[in-house]
C-alpha cells in the first residue's frame, strides 16, 4: 500500500515544546516508521507554517525582515527535528512558491465556483499605529469566560473562535495603544454555509476511521452551523491577492491571504517541493484522477487544529471540484500539560526540544510522551512520572535485559552466537505467549494508538525477562551446555526482536543494538511470525559485540539539579533530580 501522513505544520515562531512534539508530529512519525518497516511505500510530509501574525510580530521584536527570521527558524527547527530522529521525507515551508502558487490556484476556483465573494466587514483600526489590525494584531478580554489575554481569533483560556470586535477592553498587540476605531474595509469571505451539508456528509462518511475526538469536534462544529468566514488580512508577508487574471486584486494590494487559508495548503505544497527536489511525481499522492485513489492519507495533529482540518481544509478541496485527496485517518490528540497548564510557546512554559536534547537522548523523550500518549485525555509532564517511566521501562525492562545477557554471552562463548539445541516446554510457550503480544501489537500500531503499543512492547520486554530468569542459563551453563546455549542463542535472539519492535519509538537505541549484532536497520521488516523470526535474525557462530549501557538509571539528584533550572520549572522535591553519564 502507500501511505500520505502529514503532521500538523509547526508554526514558525520558535523552537517548539514537548505538548506540541507529543501532538501531531511524534506519532505521525511512529507511524510512518512502522508502516515502512512492514515494506508499503510510505510518503511522510511536514513544513513549517510561516504566514501570519506572529512571524511579523517575532521579526519586529528580532529587527529583521520577515523573510529572514523565517528562514532562520526554519533552519533551526530543521535541526531539531533531525535531531528528534523524525523521519520526514520532506521538510517544507509554506512561503514557498509551490505554495503560493497552489493557494492562489485554489483561491481561483472557488471563486469561479461561487464560494468566495467580496464584502464589506467591520475591523479595528489603530489610529497610533495607522493601520488596521488583522485579529492577532488585537488582544482583551474573551466576552465568553473573561480570559484577559485572549487574541483577536481565538481565545486560549476557553478554545472558542472569537472576531475582534467582540472583544472587551481591546487594545493594540504592536503598540498596546488602546487608541482604537471600527472601519469599514474590504475582505474576501469563504462561504462555508454553501457547503454546510456537503461537508457533512464526507464527516459522515469519514467518521469510522477517525477516532472520537476528532468526530465529536467536526460534528459539533457543524451542528452549531459553518458560518461565513474571511480569508484575507491586512498583513505584509503572506499569499499574496490576485484577480482571475493572475493580476493583483484592486483594493487588495496591502492584504494576504489568512494563514488558516494558505497553511493546510502547504501540505500539498511540501509534496510539490519535495517532487520538484527528487524529480518525482507529486500528483500520484494528491489527485485521485492521477493515481491517488489508492493512497491511504492519515492526519496527525493535536485537538485545536481539528475542526479547520475537518471543515475548513475540506471545504477548500470540495469546493474547488477537483479530484483532491482528502483524508481518510485523522489522528486527533489532547494536549500534555505542564503541572496542572498548557504548555505555552508564548508564555514559556514547559520543556522546548532544545532543553530537552541537552538534557537527555531523544529516545528517553520519544518513549515517555508516546507510552503516555495524550489519546483518551490530556496528560500531565512531571518529572516525577519522567522519571519512574525511564527507570522502570527503558533501565531496567529493556536496559537491563540486553546488557545482562549480552556480557553473559560474551564471557562465555567467547563472543559468539552459541547454537541452537533441542527446543522445550520454555520454549514452547515462549513462542506462543510472544505471538499473542506481537499480534495486539501489530493491531495497536495499525490502529494508531501508542500508549497501547507502548505497553505491549513493555509486556514482551519482561517476557524476555521471565524467559531468562526461567531458564537461568548462569546456572544452566554448570549442569547442561547445551540448554544453556539454546536458552542463551534465543535470549540474545530476544534482543534483536526487542530492539525491531520498539524502533519506531527509540530509533537510535534499536540501532545500536542491532549494530551490535552486524544487522543493518534498514534490512529489518516487521516480524509476522516469532519462532522464524528469532532463528533467522542471528547466525550461530556469528561474532557480536555487546553494546554499551543503553539507559542510565535516572537519579534522584538530577531533576533538582538540571530539571529546576529550567524556565518556568516548577519547584520540585529535594529527592528529585538526575545525572546520567552519557550526558554532562
Amino acid at each position: 500500500m502507500r501511505y500520505l501522513i502529514t503532521s500538523a505544520l509547526p508554526y514558525i515562531n520558535g523552537i517548539k515544546h514537548l505538548g506540541n512534539l507529543a501532538g501531531s508530529m511524534l506519532p505521525a512519525d511512529l507511524y510512518a516508521r512502522f508502516r515502512r518497516m512492514q515494506g508499503h511505500e510510505v510518503l511522510f510530509v511536514c513544513a513549517t507554517d510561516e504566514h501570519g501574525t506572529p512571524a511579523e510580530l517575532a521579526a519586529k521584536e528580532a529587527g529583521v525582515s520577515v523573510r529572514q527570521y523565517c528562514d532562520e527558524q526554519h533552519r533551526l527547527q530543521k535541526e531539531i527535528y533531525r535531531a528528534f530522529n523524525l523521519s520526514f521525507d520532506y521538510f517544507g515551508r509554506t512561503s514557498s512558491t509551490q505554495n503560493r502558487d497552489l493557494t492562489q490556484h485554489f483561491s481561483q476556483k472557488l471563486e469561479e465556483n461561487g464560494l468566495i465573494e467580496e464584502r464589506e466587514t467591520r475591523q479595528v483600526y489603530s489610529i497610533d499605529d495607522e493601520r488596521f489590525l488583522p485579529d492577532r494584531y488585537v488582544e482583551g478580554t474573551c466576552p465568553n469566560c473573561s480570559y484577559e489575554s485572549a487574541r483577536g481569533d481565538q481565545c486560549d483560556g476557553c478554545g472558542r473562535l472569537l472576531d475582534p470586535v467582540d472583544l472587551i477592553d481591546p487594545r493594540s498587540k504592536i503598540s498596546g495603544s488602546k487608541n482604537l476605531e471600527i472601519r469599514e474595509t474590504s475582505h474576501l469571505f469563504l462561504l462555508q454555509e454553501k457547503m454546510q451539508s456537503r461537508v457533512a456528509e464526507w464527516v459522515k462518511q469519514s467518521k469510522g476511521k477517525w477516532p472520537q475526538l476528532a468526530s465529536s469536534i467536526a460534528e459539533k462544529w457543524l451542528a452549531e452551523g459553518l458560518k461565513d468566514r474571511s480569508i484575507t488580512r491586512d498583513l505584509e508577508w503572506g499569499v499574496e491577492i490576485l484577480d482571475q487574471k493572475g493580476n493583483p486584486r484592486p483594493g487588495f494590494e496591502d492584504k494576504v491571504f489568512y494563514v488558516w487559508f494558505d497553511a493546510p495548503i502547504g501540505y500539498i505544497a511540501a509534496t510539490k517541493e519535495w517532487a520538484d527536489e527528487t524529480g518525482s511525481d507529486w500528483e500520484r499522492w494528491w489527485r485521485t484522477d492521477k493515481g491517488a485513489a489508492d493512497v491511504e492519507y492519515v492526519e496527525f495533529m493535536g485537538k485545536d487544529n481539528v475542526a479547520f482540518h475537518t471543515v475548513s481544509f475540506p471545504i477548500t478541496l470540495l469546493g474547488s471540484n477537483e479530484s483532491w485527496k482528502m483524508v481518510d485517518q485523522l489522528k486527533a490528540f489532547n494536549w500534555v500539560n505542564w503541572y496542572g497548564h498548557k504548555f505555552s510557546t508564548s508564555q514559556k512554559r514547559g520543556v522546548f526540544m532544545d532543553q530537552a536534547l541537552e538534557l537527555l537522548p531523544a529516545d528517553y523523550w520519544r518513549w515517555y510522551l508516546m507510552a503516555n500518549a495524550p489519546e483518551g485525555s490530556d496528560f500531565s509532564f512531571t518529572w516525577e512520572t519522567f522519571q519512574a517511566t525511564s527507570n522502570a521501562d527503558l533501565s531496567n525492562n529493556l536496559g537491563n535485559f540486553v546488557n545482562r545477557i549480552c556480557r553473559f554471552a560474551s564471557s562465555r562463548f567467547d563472543g559468539r552466537i552459541p547454537e541452537r539445541n533441542a527446543l522445550g516446554e520454555e520454549e514452547s510457550r515462549l513462542f506462543e505467549d510472544l505471538d499473542v503480544h506481537l499480534d495486539a501489537l501489530k493491531n495497536h500500531y495499525e490502529q494508531i494508538e501508542m500508549r497501547k503499543a507502548a505497553s505491549e512492547i513493555r509486556k514482551i520486554w519482561s517476557i524476555g525477562n521471565e524467559y531468562l530468569a526461567t531458564t537461568a542459563p548462569w546456572s544452566a551453563i554448570k549442569t547442561d551446555p547445551e540448554k544453556a546455549a539454546t536458552s542463551v542463542n534465543i535470549g540474545l535472539s530476544l534482543c534483536v526482536l526487542s530492539a525491531i519492535i520498539a524502533r519506531p519509538f527509540i530509533p537510535d537505541t534499536s540501532d545500536r543494538v542491532l549494530s551490535a549484532f552486524n544487522l543493518k536497520p534498514e534490512q529489518v521488516i516487521w516480524p509476522e511470525q516469532v519462532a522464524n523470526s528469532l532463528r533467522n535474525y542471528l547466525t550461530e557462530g556469528t561474532e557480536f559485540t555487546p553494546p554499551p549501557v543503553l539507559f542510565e538509571k535516572i537519579e534522584d539528584d538530577w531533576i533538582k539539579k538540571k530539571a529546576a533550572a529550567l524556565p518556568e520549572s516548577p519547584s520540585v522535591k529535594e529527592s528529585n533530580s538526575y545525572s546520567p553519564s552519557p550526558v554532562s
